[in-house]
């Protein structure tokens, strides 16, 4: 029988929105690929249990009972904290990570406190211009700090601040745009609009684009579509678009974003960290419509760090009309030279060592603290464990 190697085991804590999941995902596959045993921890939210159901073979997979902080629904989400720290804590109890990594958001401070009561060494990673609240307080406790955007350093109050990028998924490497075109069911030779508005859909930019569609098919005859809607806006979307027929896809969520963003001419997208982060690594020019309510409009921020380079155009939900609009895209399929400039702008923008960087840190500081220790061998059916089972 062969003798387990050696080796650290890290827990990630990345749920809430595929913003935080995926990021974080990419840093886990990296540590597994250095010999890692490693748990995703996540939410029982939909975008969540969707994109890791396929995973339980590579990692343990633990979903904590979080909830966020939306409206008045504060002891709520007290509750699901209390319940999500006693989770880990009891996931802990069994297998103590040397390591505990948070992305930000409502599933990340229980783990790293918990981690830390287990002696595990904590980091976060912060992937947007302005720290979120969660961040911002758990920069006080965790042993290192990692940042998308090298102006968020001076916002979180740690020494030890990286800046790393937003990691984004190996898969997500500039290609072919018309073999994209052809494994999507589109014309290969056709340019092809893609609309979305991040990993559960944005109302705002759904809006804008139906009011905007008769408009862009007239303009430009021979442009396709493809229009992530989120599981809301679905219907109402499919039916703007029916009319269209082939040159036009339209479904909720779909997993492989990178033949998405391989087969896009230009993209319309909110502006969230990781979404900024797979356009840049894609090369993918792009306008920009920020979401309003977001926390401290910290999209707004995200959006003009993009902008501010020429990687990407802005355009304000609320003030920016279907005509408007319309004229914005025509005006970029128009102009081969400017897109080709904002592609060029975005990729410079793309972080491609970041999971490597990232993977690395977490390494080299816990190996300061704690020796490794032989890996555990995989069930033989792998499995996710619920929320129930990490608290009894």
């Amino acid at each position: 029988m062969n003798t387990p190697r050696p080796s650290f085991r890290v827990a990630i804590a990345c749920g809430g929105t595929g913003g935080h999941l995926f990021p974080g995902l990419a840093v886990g596959q990296e540590l597994v690929a250095r010999g890692c045993d490693v748990s995703l921890l996540v939410s029982p939210k939909d975008v969540d249990q969707q994109a890791v159901r396929c995973l339980a073979d590579e990692f343990e997979i633990v979903t904590l009972p979080a909830i966020g902080l939306a409206g008045g629904n504060l002891p709520a989400f007290a509750a699901a904290g209390v319940r999500s720290f006693l989770a880990a804590r009891r996931a802990f109890r069994e297998a103590p990570p040397h390591a505990v990594l948070a992305m930000g958001g409502f599933t990340s401070a229980p783990p790293v406190l918990a981690g830390s009561r287990a002696g595990a060494v904590t980091f976060l990673h912060e992937s947007n211009t302005l720290p979120g609240r969660a961040n911002r307080w758990l920069a006080h406790v965790v042993d290192e700090c990692f940042v998308g955007f090298p102006e968020t350093a001076d916002r979180l109050w740690n020494p030890r601040v990286t800046v790393s990028g937003t990691p984004v998924r190996p898969q997500f490497a500039t290609m072919d745009p018309a073999g994209a075109r052809s494994a999507l069911g589109l014309d290969p030779d056709k340019p092809v609009l893609l609309v979305m508005g991040g990993s559960q859909g944005a109302e705002g930019v759904n809006r804008l684009v139906t009011a905007a569609l008769p408009g862009l098919a007239a303009a430009v005859p021979e442009l396709q579509f493809f229009h992530l809607t989120g599981s809301a806006g679905l219907d109402a979307v499919k039916a703007a678009y029916a009319p269209l027929g082939r040159r036009a896809r339209v479904r909720p969520f779909f997993s492989e974003m990178e033949l998405l963003l391989g087969a896009a001419t230009l993209a319309i997208s909110r502006s969230g960290a990781s979404s900024l982060a797979e356009l840049a690594a894609m090369g993918v020019p792009s306008l920009l419509v920020p979401y309003p309510a977001a926390v401290d409009d910290h999209q707004s921020h995200n959006a003009a760090a993009f902008t501010s380079t020429g990687a990407a155009e802005t355009l304000v939900q609320g003030r920016t009309t279907p005509e408007q609009l319309t004229g914005a895209v025509c005006a970029l399929l128009a102009d081969t030279a400017r897109r080709e400039a904002m592609a060029a702008a975005a990729t410079r923008l793309h972080a491609p060592d970041a999971a490597s960087l990232i993977a690395g840190r977490i390494l080299a500081l816990t190996s300061q603290f704690h020796s490794p220790v032989p890996s555990r061998p995989m069930p033989l059916k792998p499995r996710m464990r619920s929320p129930k089972e990490a608290v009894a």
